[in-house]
């Protein structure tokens, strides 16, 4: 799908703050989850030999001149990277994308024959209803900006502050929160028990950092350029165009100063969380008060809700005065067409993709129009395509040696808990009380969401797009004061990853990630421990990492550790910001070990236990030295399997500033090289760049 800029922050990315966001299963109308289980529709097929193929490890992709001590990604990936370079409609390539790719190719079946039923309902209606609008390019460019001339003429009307507010929250009301939205999330201090939420939002650039760093000069231009065209395309004349783009910039550039960094947010995941009384709200921003905007919403107003970053609502609360109305609607009539180009005609969407994929990211060719729809079905009802995607793409022996190979991590997790030399009797009981609680869940959810309510047709793919935004954001803050309920999912079975959620202490594998090179049900055990082994005890580690290790067993955020383990726990974790920090790219430029601190610590506390819980399996088996490979060997050789990706420079670039994972090559080689049995697999010695000892070597979990 289109990229698309970082408008709202969503409160469902708070829940999941430590891995990943996505849509979730309905709390009240739902149907138990089968694989067979689609709403009674026809039998769906897949082509199996039009699909792409998996990304499994081969000993012939390992460069024979290369050295395993010396350099262990080039060693491993090296000659795989040189020989797979980036499709023209990607801003990366490697094991995750390849595999998405295949994903996205089921997908593309189903959707078709969703399609094609003319009897079809239920969710196969839902995905039939996206994919014919969306893929009938005819009509779409016909309407033009049509679909949208009733909400830009909203906008040309309003005239004070009164009427940009009652326009905010009528746009919220339907899902549209151009600036902020409320959204239900689990009470941080009782996580039993969902709250309102809101944060900061309304920016275009992908980061605070990128309005006023130096080095982002020429991509703030090109982003006024952008803003000044997609007003053009609006129908507003190109001199008035190129004035209203820098009142724009100018206008994001003063709520970006008042907003935190990504980077912030990924170290302190107490910045999501800030109840305050409803009452002391209103006085906080009294331009905007927030007992009329729950009202405005329907929903019963709150004693207390999370008000995050309070200096963003204020900062806001003061333009609403301060700011001349004429650039408030230069502002809001940016955001609602650039918000719509991707389901527009194609000057819009290529104008999105020209800045927020090509510029941005280094993406060479638009995705075809048949991949973007699918991104829209995944993101507007992705569990609705989840129904079907798991029919046909994930069999049920999958799901139970999954589940064996979490049991035997669990267990492994459990052994280094009891075994921690740094860690007093006291806190350990406590880590042991949050890991007895630990609830894996493998595939798909137990409960399908219930869709109904939800009215699409073969009209409009705008008017769908509209209709899907306001149902699930209706569906969400219907959830405000009610019970979590647990069985609901962050990510859809479709989807290539996998999550951590520190206020259910819930680990999530969907279907697409269950495949080569991460699983393979007719692999080794020491290439699966090392591909998916690894990714399950990551997750597990999340729940122990930095931000983790401030909810204890039932979800909520507590301190369970005394003051001298929590002390040593940070020295040792900035051993690892130190290792993360020196690792320099060929330009010069560093990796930033604090932003990435949470995703390293699980790196290494999930290699060290997957590999604990592959030797436990192996027990006193020979070692069947499989192309004169060792077991051991091919566990960290596949290992860095899983991390092999290629980047375009824009990409790279923007992955540096804003993701909260390090690169991926510094993965495959961070948590090895701490590792003594790497460096006995490999006979490395003292002083090689892969052998970190003595008070180098980082021991965490």
């Amino acid at each position: 799908m289109t990229a698309t800029p970082n408008r709202l922050f969503l409160t469902c990315a708070v829940v999941l703050a430590l891995s990943a966001c996505g849509g979730s299963a309905t709390p009240d109308a739902t149907t138990a989850a089968t694989p067979q289980d689609a709403d009674a529709a026809p039998a769906l097929t897949l082509d199996e030999s039009t699909l792409p193929p998996y990304n499994r490890f081969l000993i012939d992709d390992l460069d024979a001149a290369g050295n395993a001590c010396v350099d262990f990604a080039g060693y491993v990936n090296g000659k795989w990277l040189a020989a797979n370079p980036i499709p023209g409609d990607r801003t990366s390539w490697g094991a995750f994308e390849m595999l998405d790719e295949r994903s996205t190719a089921v997908q593309h079946q189903l959707a078709q024959q969703a399609a094609d039923d003319a009897n079809a309902t239920g969710v196969e209606k839902l995905v039939g209803d996206f994919w014919a609008t969306g893929m009938d390019e005819a009509a779409i460019n016909a309407q033009g900006i049509a679909p949208l001339q009733p909400e830009l003429e909203r906008i040309d009307a309003l005239t004070d502050t009164a009427s940009i507010v009652a326009w905010l929250r009528e746009t919220a009301a339907k899902g549209q929160g151009f600036l902020w939205g409320i959204g239900a999330m689990p009470d941080f201090k009782d996580s039993s028990v969902n709250i309102a939420a809101t944060g900061q939002g309304g920016l275009g650039l992908p980061d605070t950092t990128y309005y006023t760093a130096a080095d982002k000069a020429d991509i703030r231009e090109a982003y006024v350029a952008h803003i000044a065209k997609v007003l053009e395309l609006s129908g507003t004349p190109a001199d008035q165009a190129r004035a209203q783009a820098a009142d724009v910039l100018a206008f994001e550039t003063r709520i970006a100063k008042a907003s935190k960094s990504r980077e912030e947010f990924s170290r302190d995941v107490g910045l999501y969380y800030n109840p305050i009384a409803t009452a002391e709200a209103d006085r906080l921003t009294p331009n905007f008060p927030w007992t009329a905007f729950f009202e405005s919403q329907g929903i019963a107003v709150p004693a207390t809700f999370s008000l995050s970053v309070p200096s963003f609502h204020q900062e806001v609360d003061a333009m609403l005065i301060d700011v001349p109305v004429e650039q408030w609607k230069s502002y809001l009539r940016f955001h609602v067409v650039d918000g719509a180009s991707p389901y527009l005609s194609d000057a819009f969407a290529q104008q999105n993709y020209d800045f927020y994929n090509r510029i941005l990211s280094g993406q060479q060719e638009i995705e075809p129009r048949w991949k973007r729809v699918l991104g829209t079905i995944d993101s507007e009802v992705g569990q609705a395509m989840g129904q079907l995607y798991v029919q046909v793409a994930f069999p049920p022996e999958s799901k139970a040696k999954m589940e064996a190979l979490i049991a035997n991590l669990s267990d492994a997790l459990k052994v280094r808990i009891e075994n921690l030399e740094w860690m007093s009797a006291e806190t350990k009981q406590k880590a042991l009380e949050k890991w007895d609680t630990f609830e894996p869940r493998v595939g798909y959810p137990d409960k399908w969401r219930d869709w109904t309510g939800l009215a699409t047709s073969r009209d409009s793919y705008l008017g769908n797009v509209l209709a899907a935004t306001e149902f699930n954001y209706k569906w969400d803050i219907g959830k405000i004061g009610e019970p979590v309920d647990k069985s609901e999912w962050g990510m859809r079975p479709q989807t290539v990853n996998a999550s951590y959620n520190p206020l259910a202490n819930q680990l999530t594998f969907p279907a697409a990630i269950l495949q080569p090179p991460f699983f393979d049900p007719d692999a080794s055990d020491e290439i699966n421990y090392g591909g998916i082994g690894a990714v399950i005890g990551h997750e597990m580690t999340h729940g122990y990492d930095d931000q983790g290790a401030r909810f204890g067993p039932t979800g909520n955020m507590e301190d369970w550790w005394t003051p001298e383990d929590f002390a040593g726990f940070k020295a040792r974790t900035g051993k690892l910001v130190q290792q993360f920090d020196d690792y320099q790219l060929p330009d010069g430029r560093h990796l930033n070990g604090n932003h990435t601190l949470g995703e390293n610590i699980a790196d290494l506390g999930g290699l060290a236990t997957a590999y604990d819980a592959m030797r436990k399996a192996a027990g006193d088996t020979p070692d069947p030295m499989t192309d004169g490979l060792s077991r051991d060997q091919r566990f960290f050789l596949s290992w860095a399997t899983v991390w092999r990706r290629n980047f375009t420079p824009e990409e790279l670039t923007k992955r540096l500033a804003t993701d909260e994972h390090a690169l991926a090559e510094f993965r495959a080689i961070g948590a090895p090289s701490n590792l003594p049995a790497f460096a006995a697999a490999f006979q490395c010695k003292d002083g090689d760049p892969m052998v970190r000892s003595g008070e180098r070597q980082v021991v965490i979990w």
